[in-house]
């Protein structure tokens, strides 16, 4: 009985690959991976709780294989057929979805699986996506249970309805995504990649699950800290309240309660946290948060969260220039241009571990912020900047670009912005105010970035105005490098690959001035780059030596842009991408051009006591 059960072991552990190869699963071939790819667990990819911020412990993970199918975009019937087996999260597009095929304007692509439904007597069951690029329609038993429009943004539909009897349900999901082909958003995605612009990503590439909750139950939360009145405004949705339905609202620092309140549903409360703990980049303190429905003394829906309490503002100097201030303190912010792509996931990292890993690697060099670059990560991702105190300054994803790039600061009344269709526009707010309502709860962010290089740039005024209304919490970098408008908090130059700012006598006295890119300095290193040839860098180099250099030439020139008045800056880039060997780290993560502990070293001159300019 022994020699069997270890002849089984022996058969599990080393025919692994090979037992979910036969299920309709492999990784393909042919490219670069991380060392994470082979930590993939096809029956159970990506496995932890996807909402960090709302958690509920009674959920079901439904990543995994699925059936596809890519047929002609004219067949939007759920088809009788399909053509193989995808891992859900990845993009069909990516190695680890284990199909490697673009999918294009002109056909869509079909996901299938049947689910388990425990009893849901009673109960509302919610089908959650962390995010599907682009469009997708929802079946559920051959019934149409919901539609969403939107690359970045979570979202949730409530399939209750069509759910028949028993546990076994059918869900089939419809997407269509043109890629560069239309004009929603969708940052580097491009049809045929090449230089800046990467492999198109189409389909579910967050998390899927299911909740069943009661009918009455928690649907988002909206936490708003002010730090110096030392309270935290706090907003529950509630779904199908009833009347006398209570919320009750309890703050703890680790095991000590620090804050209660009880208010009507839907309606507002306010913390007060004495002697409170400010979360920054050298203390991320967090509290953390319970909602609870309570009708006639009885707890009907629950959920965890947590909150900080940080101020990021704007004021001027001794000299009269605006300075970006943390919790009313001058600090510099300095971080990596944040990707956020990978060599076998592509918008997706590998596990969990990965997403976390380019984060803990950016604390360890020294920085203290993060520009997350023209795309919107999962939640978890922020959830770990909040837990390690990395300040991130978060772009909007871009598209239907087309307009000219004004790269002059000064030029005011001489943007082009684009102009856009009826449809583009709507696109766009739709998605943008989705992402900064679903994104508002996580500290680390402190900048909100509308737009990159006029890429798309339209209404400037209108759109940075609506922003700094939606948001007044956080502050809103106009257009980074891009067409320069006479509003917003900041002012931002990209130059490549000298450090340079805005003229401080044109900006300073209005705006934050910031060097929004930098950099970009290459490095190919053999056998860790996506192609073998027709690689490239801004600026390229032979070996690691030549590169540190030269780096550490480019940073020893901004702590005198600093005392000038400059606030922040963003070096080009965390890792490389695709055919860009910019990176700090290559695209597989294997390899550390320049070491961490060098890279900390070096940067400890931006933090310097003596740049610390006071406030007036």
């Amino acid at each position: 009985m022994k020699r069997h059960f270890l002849t089984c072991l022996f058969f599990l552990l080393f025919s692994y690959p090979a037992v979910f190869a036969q299920q309709g699963w492999q990784m393909v071939p042919g490219k670069i991976a991380s060392p994470w790819a082979e930590k993939v667990n096809p029956a159970a990819p990506l496995p932890e709780y996807p909402r960090p911020q709302m958690v509920r412990s009674n959920w079901t993970n439904l990543n995994g294989l699925w059936q596809y199918a890519i047929l002609p975009r004219d067949q939007q019937a759920v088809p009788a057929s399909f053509q193989g087996k995808i891992l859900v999260p990845f993009a069909v597009e990516s190695a680890l979805s284990g199909v490697g095929k673009t999918v294009g304007k002109d056909s869509i692509l079909w996901y299938k699986r049947t689910v388990t439904v425990p009893n849901a007597k009673g109960k509302t069951v919610l089908l959650h996506f962390g995010a599907v690029d682009w469009k997708c329609t929802v079946y559920v038993n051959g019934k149409e249970a919901g539609s969403h429009q939107g690359g970045y943004d979570p979202f949730t539909i409530d399939i209750t309805n069509a759910l028949k009897k028993g546990a076994s349900q059918d869900i089939a999901i419809m997407v269509w995504d043109p890629s560069d082909d239309g004009p929603q958003p969708r940052g580097k995605q491009v049809k045929a990649p090449h230089g800046i612009w990467y492999t198109p990503v189409t389909g579910i590439w967050q998390t899927v699950w299911l909740e069943a909750v009661p009918q009455t139950y928690i649907a988002s939360t909206r936490q708003t800290p002010n730090a110096d009145l030392k309270t935290v405004k706090i907003e529950a949705s509630i779904e199908k309240p009833q009347a006398g339905d209570l919320v009750l609202v309890t703050a703890w620092d680790g095991g000590t309660k620090v804050a209660e309140q009880t208010v009507a549903a839907n309606s507002e409360a306010s913390l007060s946290i004495s002697a409170p703990k400010l979360w920054s980049p050298q203390s991320p303190f967090l509290y953390d948060v319970k909602y609870s429905v309570v009708r006639k003394g009885k707890v009907i829906d629950e959920v965890k969260s947590y909150f900080a309490l940080r101020k990021i503002s704007m004021a001027p100097d001794k000299n009269g220039i605006q300075r970006m201030l943390l919790n009313n303190q001058f600090v510099f912010q300095y971080g990596p241009l944040d990707q956020g792509w990978w060599p076998d996931g592509l918008y997706t990292a590998p596990t969990d571990e990965a997403l976390k890993f380019d984060i803990e690697k950016t604390k360890e060099m020294g920085f203290n912020m993060i520009r997350k670059h023209v795309k919107v990560e999962p939640a978890r991702w922020y959830t770990y900047c909040d837990q390690m105190g990395i300040l991130v300054w978060q772009d909007m994803p871009s598209g239907d670009l087309g307009n000219r790039w004004e790269n002059r600061p000064g030029v005011f009344g001489r943007a082009t912005d684009k102009d856009r269709t009826a449809e583009s526009e709507t696109i766009y707010r739709t998605e943008w105010n989705e992402i900064m309502q679903d994104l508002h709860n996580f500290p680390s962010i402190v900048v909100w970035v509308p737009f990159n290089e006029a890429w798309g740039q339209f209404k400037t005024k209108e759109i940075v105005n609506w922003t700094m209304q939606k948001d007044p919490s956080r502050l809103v970098n106009t257009a980074s490098g891009g067409n320069f408008e006479d509003v917003g908090h900041i002012i931002d130059l990209h130059n490549y690959p000298e450090p340079l700012m805005p003229d401080p006598a044109l900006f300073g006295q209005k705006r934050v001035l910031v060097l929004g890119e930098f950099g970009g300095l290459g490095l190919p290193i053999e056998n860790h780059t996506w192609q073998e040839k027709n690689n490239w860098g801004y600026q390229s180099f032979k070996n690691k030596d030549e590169l540190l250099k030269r780096y550490a030439e480019l940073i020893d020139r901004i702590p005198g842009l600093i005392a000038k008045g400059l606030s922040a800056a963003v070096y080009t880039q965390t890792t490389d991408v695709e055919v860009e060997t910019n990176g700090l780290m290559t695209y597989d993560r294997k390899e550390i051009k320049i070491p961490a502990e060098k890279l900390k070293e070096i940067h400890a001159k931006l933090y310097s006591p003596s740049l610390v300019v006071a406030s007036r």
